[in-house]
Formats: structure tokens, C-alpha cells, sequence
């Protein structure tokens, strides 16, 4: 099923638009041509596209291909963020949430605390986002427990959970595979993973702000796997702590080659480091000019990758109604309760309901579209007129 707006020919209609963008230099009419006559840039192209200083002709090459796809619609969905333990055999170095287990704050949530994280927002959500530390003794039995009781209290409930490295600490701790690991998790009611840990997928710098983590190409085998196994998943990439331009490149060529292979992205979400109460003074930290110019390259180089998500929990509403005029079509919902972002700095609003989205998007002058989380249900809404239905309809 298509989603509103979304354009059948929209290779031709990108076409078009692109032909109409007048004042461009050598460099850029040749990215240019290339995205008319190939549908895809290369490598050597997206770094041309980061270093070059006419940034509003970037923006507005990344708006027109956004728009060949979805017309005006901006996609939103009603979820809630549940941390469910800080305490994490790693010491990341950009992290602000890790603890350690004998820490005064450290938490671990017991299967009825979680739940009960949950119920006050059960009637208004349609995703639970769950993700958190490396918790030493939860192994594989702990999460199908988890996941099979949350799912028997809110069955209509998506759940979106366990970064990569987590799925294979669970199948280190549980001595299985990556891969029976997933089933497992998936037939207790796990339904699709975030995508988050991907940091920046060079394992030269990997080493220098995530040491101990998975390898680049674990990350990759992770959600190959999944794919595999019919779990739908994101895909990120955390930019502004010390990876070079080249770096940032060669991180969206990895994932452009697995989804090439797999076709099992749903979205890719950059966001940049949040400084405040870490460990990584060397971080480059990045501006709100080249937050939007990483949305823009991701639209252009990730064809094959459908939605560029602006993540407010990061960035900020602000900017959020910037980046959707320069390639995000999708932007994290209503995020009721979070953790990470917020210690890491984020001042973005938790209380923010569908109203409060449609007037952020309508700002922008697009439409907004409710999602589930795997988009294939949408609702076109409206601010301060909304449909309060829990089910969202299929569209056509």
C-alpha cells in the first residue's frame, strides 16, 4: 500500500524538479545530472556535497527529491520511549546514561515496573521504544519474558527495541547465535530493532568513543540478520565527535550497500553528539548549518533508503521544523518519556501530543501524516481537529 502523497513516478518527478533548480556550479549541476540520469551519487560526490559551501542549493536539492516522494506529507507516530536499565558492562565515551551497578543512580527495571512505565500512556501509543544498557545478568530468557508479558497486557503495542550491540550481548550472555537469538526475541513479541548504535561505522574511530563495542561489520551482520528473519529495522549515525568527512561518507555507503542487499531499512536517522556530562572534550561538535546539511546528504545519498528521519529528541524542535524542508519526511513522535538524549544535553519537550506535532509540521508548510511504525497505516491529521482513534486506517 502507497502512503498519501507518496509519488509513483517519483524518480520522474524528482527528475523534473531538479532540472528546474537553476544556479548551480560546475560541481553541484554535476551531482546534479548524476541524480537525474542515475538515481544515485557516489561516494566522491556526497563528500563534495559536505565540503562545498553553497549549502541553500544542498538544501534545496535534498527538499526537491524529498518532495518527488511524499508530496508535502511529514510523518509522525504516538510513541513512548522506556529506558529499561542504565547499568551497562561498557564505558562508551560520548555516553551520558551508562552507569555503573554499584552507582547511586544506577536502575534496572523488574518485567511490572516496565509495564507499568507504559500503562498511563497505553490508550494514546501505538510503539514502545525500548532501549538501554548491557545489563551483565539479562540474557535471552530475561527479554522473551519481557517482551511476551508486555505484549500480553497491550497486544495492539509495536514494539521497537535492542540496539545491535545489545543483541549480541544477549546472545554472548545466552551462548546462542545472532540469528536464533533474533527468532527467539521475535516470536515472544519483539517486532522490529531502532537501529541506534551504529555511531559512526568505522572501526577507527569506533575504537577512539565506543571501544568494546561491535565492530562495524558486527552491526552490519546484525541487522542483516534481521532482515533475513522479516524484522523490519532503522538504521543511524551519530556525526560530531572526531570522524572526518571521508568517515561520515563511507558510513552511509555501508548502509546504502546492505540495503541494496537486504531492502530491510525502514529509516535512517543522523543526529549529532550532545556534549553535556560526557567524556569526549575532542568531540568537533556540530553546528545547526551542518545538522541540516547531514539530513540533505543522507536524502540524496540513501536512495534506497525511504525515510530520513529528523529526530526532535535531539535536535530540538527548532531545527526539526528546519530539517523538514531540507529532506526529512519523518519526524520521532510524540516521545512521551525519554532518558538518553536528556542527560546527554536534549532540552526537546516530552509533553508534546498530536496537536502539538501537527502545529510543529504545519509550521513548515507540509501535512501531517500519523504512522504506525512500520509504515504501511497513515491518517492525514489536522491540529486542534484530530481523530482520536486508536487503530489508524489503511490508506489506499
Amino acid at each position: 500500500m502507497r502512503q498519501p502523497g507518496f509519488n509513483t513516478d517519483w524518480m520522474q518527478s524528482q527528475s523534473d524538479g531538479l532540472l528546474a533548480l537553476n544556479g548551480l556550479d560546475v560541481a553541484l549541476e554535476e551531482i546534479r545530472d548524476r541524480l537525474i540520469t542515475e538515481g544515485r551519487i557516489t561516494g566522491q560526490d556526497g563528500l563534495a556535497l559536505l565540503l562545498h559551501e553553497d549549502l541553500g542549493s544542498i538544501l534545496s536539492m535534498a527538499d526537491i527529491c524529498k518532495r518527488a516522494r511524499f508530496g508535502k506529507d511529514i510523518h509522525f507516530n504516538l510513541n513512548i520511549h522506556v529506558n529499561q536499565t542504565n547499568i551497562c558492562v561498557l564505558a562508551c565515551k560520548f555516553c551520558a546514561f551508562r552507569r555503573g551497578r554499584r552507582a547511586a543512580d544506577a536502575y534496572a527495571m523488574d518485567i511490572e515496573k516496565y509495564i507499568s512505565e507504559i500503562e498511563p500512556y497505553s490508550d494514546i501509543i501505538d510503539e514502545v521504544h525500548s532501549v538501554g544498557g548491557l545489563h551483565p545478568d539479562w540474557d535471552v530468557g530475561h527479554y522473551c519474558e519481557l517482551f511476551r508479558r508486555t505484549k500480553q497486557r497491550f497486544p495492539e503495542l509495536h514494539i521497537k527495541a535492542l540496539t545491535a550491540v545489545e543483541i549480541k550481548h544477549i546472545a554472548s550472555l545466552s551462548n546462542i547465535s545472532i540469528s536464533d537469538t533474533l527468532e527467539m526475541l521475535s516470536e515472544a513479541g519483539l517486532d522490529s530493532l531502532p537501529g541506534g548504535g551504529a555511531e559512526i561505522l568505522v572501526d577507527s574511530v569506533r575504537e577512539k568513543i565506543c571501544k568494546g563495542k561491535e565492530s562495524s561489520q558486527e552491526y552490519l551482520d546484525i541487522h542483516r540478520s534481521a532482515h533475513n528473519l522479516g524484522i523490519p529495522t532503522n538504521c543511524t549515525m551519530l556525526f560530531g565527535t572526531v570522524e572526518t568527512p571521508e568517515e561520515r561518507i563511507e558510513h552511509l555507503l555501508k548502509l546504502r550497500e546492505l540495503q541494496d542487499e537486504t531492502n530491510g531499512f525502514q529509516c535512517f536517522v543522523p543526529y549529532p553528539f550532545l556534549p553535556d556530562s560526557t567524556r569526549l572534550p575532542e568531540a568537533q561538535l556540530a553546528s545547526a548549518n551542518e545538522i541540516l546539511r547531514m539530513i540533505a546528504i543522507s536524502r540524496l545519498m540513501l536512495d534506497n533508503i525511504p525515510h530520513i528521519k529528523a529526530y526532535r529528541m535531539n535536535i530540538g524542535d527548532a531545527i526539526t521544523e528546519m530539517a523538514i524542508s531540507c529532506g526529512a519526511d519523518d519526524v520521532d513522535g510524540t516521545v512521551l518519556q525519554e532518558s538518553i538524549m536528556h542527560l546527554a544535553g536534549s532540552t526537546a519537550p516530552l509533553d508534546h501530543g498530536i496537536d502539538d506535532m501537527c502545529r510543529l509540521i504545519e509550521r513548515s508548510g507540509c501535512d501531517a501524516v500519523r504512522r504506525n511504525t512500520v509504515y504501511n497505516k497513515f491518517e492525514r491529521v489536522i491540529a486542534d481537529r484530530v481523530s482520536r482513534r486508536r487503530s489508524l486506517p489503511m490508506v489506499n
